[in-house]
This record gives structure tokens, C-alpha cells and sequence, in this order.
């Protein structure tokens, strides 16, 4: 007979944050998707009780587990963990079979259902706005820098085949714009992140960001993602223009750029019907002033922009370029630190 799993492992692969509490309402347990949805880990939230570590804006679910024994089903409570932002999530509290007083606590962040009107709303204004616009000047610059080319010592021949490169790269990203109401996405294949990474710094630093560093934290170790190389440009090409942006009127503009392995980060992909690992980060940080608290729950909407003259088009298109590689992008403020970090969950290869 085959043996069963063992529990700790079927803890550990679930996409649930998991907590198990005392019956003094201390802390026990966590599983990788606590840590990563408390942003802490297991060691420094392991023995806290639960009411210092967690504070929900309705008293009644305090309540509710100092009975120790009721079973609580809740949707968009606002939790908030430490000096992390509110944010909203779904709870249930049940008690643990034959061990009275000892409760599992399960967190899920509450998810928006998105619908195709938003993708409609981009499909439908953003090409008319930009398409004719923007293709037949780049017909033009990509014309004239072939013939600078010609023109140039061989040495700079690097700097005009980047403006040629981004010229495609440009006109590629046009037309997946008009197409961006259809199911279909663009195909993915392995990606090295930290090319991509390096090619969108290439892109932005020749635009003229000199006035603000840019710190990078590469795990060398990453394997390839499965993503879609040009569109992974235009993300991270976004991300650090923002970042840059955002942070330049600041006394020691920073703009940090970090990898790595995040274990235990799952998403529903409705769109296939299954879970999806996701476990490479790459989160763009800057130490500007932050978004303003009132658009931060829209700034992925279309048309929604904190910058003065702003059309709100470049994190809307973000958002749709992550999603169709099965990815995630979130926002997340540190106040304490003074950090804006945008974070793009990707899956991995398959070698």
C-alpha cells in the first residue's frame, strides 16, 4: 500500500496561508504561504500571539477566536500586518480536530474578478488613440537612423542598431496593443530574466536617466522564465521608467532592481483552470514620495495616472503583458522605509 504524504509537505505546497494557533492564541505553525503573504518569516511569526502580529478592522473576529471553538468563514476583511499596508484578504478560522483550543487560521488576499471590459476598455480606445500616431513617425526614425549608420565609425554603430532594435520592438508592441482584447496571448518560450533586465536598463538609461543610480540584486542562480521576451522588455522598461520618474525630484534618488527564488507563491490562473507556480521575483524599487493613497487601488486600471500628463495607459498595458504569461504584478508601499516597490511573479521553464 502506498504511503501517504506527509502532512507537513501538504501544507507546505498549498497555496493557502496557513497558521495554526494555540489555545493560548499564540502562533505555531506557518506554511511558505503565510510568509509570503505576511511578508515576514516563519521564524518571526512562530511564537507571536496572533493579535499582536494581525489586526483586523472587525473586532468580532478577535472575538471569534477567543472562543477557541467557532468556525468562521469572512471575505475583504482588512487585515494589517505590522507596518505593511491594509490590505484585503479572505479568512476562515476553524477549530483542529481532537485538540481542543488549538485553531487553523486560513488567508487568501481577496481577488478582484477581472472581466473583459477592461481588456475591451484598452482594446477599444488605446489604438485608436496611438496606433496611427506613433507607427508612421517610427517608419521615419527607423529610415533615418539606417542611414546615420552608414555614416557613423564603426564604433557607434552599437548606439543606432539600438534605436533600429527599439524601433521593432515598438511596432511589435502597436500592434499587440490592437490586439490586446483577444483571448489569445503571445506565445512564450524560456527567457533569461537578467538580459531583459539589462536590455530595458539599456533602453531607459539612453533615454537620459544618469541623475538617478540604479542598484541591481541578481540571483544569478534563477532559471530561464517562461515568458515573452519583448513583452518582458516593455514590462521592465515601464517599471524602471516609473521608478526613475518617481524618485528624481528626491533628494538621493535611488532605484533598486532585485531577483530571486520566492518558494511557495501560487496563483489561480483561471484562464487554464489550475494553479500556477510562480515562483521568480523581480521587484523594481525607488525612494520617491510614493502614489497617492487614493489611486493606489487603480493605478492597473486604464486611463488612471499619477503623473500630471499622464494618459494611464503604461501600467494598464503592464498588468495585461504580465497576466498573459500567467504571471503576477502587485504594488506595495513601505512607509517606514520610504520604498515603492512594484513586484512581477513569473513562472519557471520547464527545462
Amino acid at each position: 500500500m502506498t504511503a501517504l504524504p506527509d502532512a507537513q509537505k501538504q501544507l507546505a505546497s498549498l497555496a493557502l496561508a496557513v497558521l495554526l494557533v494555540d489555545p493560548e492564541l499564540v502562533i505555531r505553525g506557518a506554511n511558505p504561504a503565510a510568509e509570503q503573504l505576511l511578508g515576514v518569516g516563519a521564524s518571526r511569526i512562530v511564537g507571536q500571539s496572533v493579535s499582536k502580529l494581525l489586526r483586523f478592522d472587525q473586532t468580532r473576529l478577535n472575538d471569534w477566536l477567543a472562543q477557541r471553538d467557532a468556525q468562521v468563514a469572512a471575505h475583504g476583511v482588512a487585515l494589517q500586518v505590522e507596518h505593511l499596508p491594509a490590505r484585503q484578504v479572505d479568512l476562515t478560522i476553524a477549530p483542529v480536530s481532537r485538540e481542543p483550543g488549538w485553531q487553523m487560521i486560513t488567508l487568501q488576499e481577496s481577488k478582484k474578478v477581472e472581466t473583459l471590459d477592461e481588456d475591451r476598455a484598452i482594446a477599444v480606445r488605446t489604438p485608436a488613440i496611438l496606433a496611427h500616431e506613433i507607427k508612421n513617425p517610427l517608419a521615419a526614425i527607423r529610415g533615418a537612423a539606417q542611414l546615420l549608420e552608414r555614416k557613423m565609425p564603426a564604433g557607434d554603430h552599437a548606439m543606432v542598431r539600438l534605436i533600429t532594435d527599439e524601433v521593432d520592438r515598438i511596432a511589435k508592441l502597436i500592434d499587440r496593443m490592437q490586439s490586446l482584447g483577444r483571448e489569445q496571448p503571445e506565445p512564450v518560450s524560456p527567457c533569461n530574466l537578467h538580459e531583459v533586465i539589462r536590455r530595458a536598463r539599456a533602453v531607459v538609461e539612453a533615454a537620459g536617466d544618469a541623475g538617478v543610480p540604479v542598484t541591481e540584486e541578481f540571483d544569478p542562480s534563477l532559471p530561464p522564465v517562461l515568458g515573452n521576451a519583448d513583452g518582458l522588455v516593455q514590462v521592465m522598461i515601464n517599471l524602471i521608467s516609473n521608478a526613475r520618474d518617481a524618485c528624481s525630484r528626491s533628494e538621493n534618488p535611488k532605484i533598486m532592481i532585485r531577483t530571486r527564488f520566492v518558494s511557495g507563491f501560487v496563483m489561480s490562473a483561471i484562464r487554464l483552470g489550475r494553479p500556477i507556480r510562480l515562483p521568480i521575483e523581480v521587484r523594481v524599487s525607488d525612494n520617491g514620495p510614493g502614489i497617492d493613497p487614493v489611486l493606489r487601488d487603480h493605478i492597473f486600471e486604464p486611463f488612471v495616472s499619477s503623473k500630471k500628463n499622464g494618459q494611464g495607459l503604461g501600467l494598464a498595458l503592464v498588468k495585461k503583458l504580465v497576466r498573459d504569461m500567467d504571471g503576477r504584478i502587485s504594488h506595495e508601499r513601505d512607509e517606514s522605509g520610504g520604498w515603492t516597490h512594484f513586484s512581477v511573479h513569473l513562472p519557471v521553464a520547464k527545462s
